[in-house]
């Protein structure tokens, strides 16, 4: 059993008196390839096993189809999740290892090389387009999907929208957050259509979005200008959608016209 995404603990107020208020727990947590350990990372001890998964497929080291059960151990200082790769794969793994420790706030923390951060992902199939009303519906179902984030005010939000909000994962970093929809959507059998997020768009972000195949990016906040030229090359639409509006910033004419309601 992992220990409680959440905590709940006195504080003090400046007009005077005390009170108590839930935060989000995060955690260091191991990524264990064959016994040794690539990268290491503060995140949400929960849904560790869709993270371990998901930080997998968005990160190419396996195909789904590679993958094992994974072990989650918990230590006295940190929790371990354990994936045992085929022999071939844990050899390209090997030529590539890193140790990844850093704040939940980068996503590039621990590469090797200047290549590894402009790294190509595969270019996005077309699916249906997608309505500015049904995005702004999608942002909105969000809003109400996130028992966390209502509980602590301080954790990310990734889903998957398809008509419905199918999956929802929370967690303090916003890449952990989408590993943990990816690694839920492969262990559920579900394709991705449109991702949900409540953090900016960065590079990192529509990286992990492109190697899980999701074909749009909706979000409350802004992109990076790097987010949005990666988002155009792999075939992805980016929108934003906020009390400033809706903004598309790639492939516009894969969302239709119509106000939000």
């Amino acid at each position: 059993m992992t220990p409680r995404a959440a905590i709940t603990l006195p504080v003090t107020a400046l007009c005077g008196g005390t009170d108590s208020r839930a935060l989000p727990e995060e955690t260091p947590v191991a990524l264990v390839y064959n016994g040794s350990t690539l990268a290491v990372m503060m995140a949400t001890p929960a849904d560790l096993s869709d993270l371990a998964i998901g930080f997998t497929l968005s990160e190419g080291l396996a195909n789904a189809a590679d993958l094992s059960e994974v072990e989650i151990v918990e230590h006295p200082h940190g929790i371990e999740a354990r994936q045992w790769l085929s022999k071939a794969r844990a050899e390209a793994l090997a030529q590539r290892r890193r140790a990844m420790a850093g704040p939940v706030g980068c996503g590039l923390c621990g590469i090797d090389s200047l290549e590894q951060a402009a790294r190509k992902v595969p270019t996005v199939r077309p699916g249906a387009p997608i309505s500015v009303t049904e995005i702004a519906r999608a942002l909105d179902s969000l809003r109400s999907a996130q028992p966390l984030h209502d509980a602590t005010r301080a954790v990310h939000a990734a889903a998957l929208w398809s008509g419905t909000m199918d999956l929802v994962r929370e967690d303090v970093g916003r890449h952990n957050a989408l590993d943990k929809l990816i690694g839920a959507m492969a262990h559920g059998g579900q394709a991705p259509q449109t991702l949900v997020l409540t953090s900016r768009i960065s590079v990192e972000m529509v990286q992990k979005a492109a190697m899980a195949g999701f074909g749009v990016i909706a979000s409350v906040s802004a992109p990076t200008a790097a987010g949005v030229r990666l988002a155009d090359q792999a075939g992805i639409a980016l929108v934003t959608h906020n009390r400033h509006g809706t903004q598309i910033f790639s492939h516009p004419h894969r969302i239709t016209s119509g106000e939000p309601q």
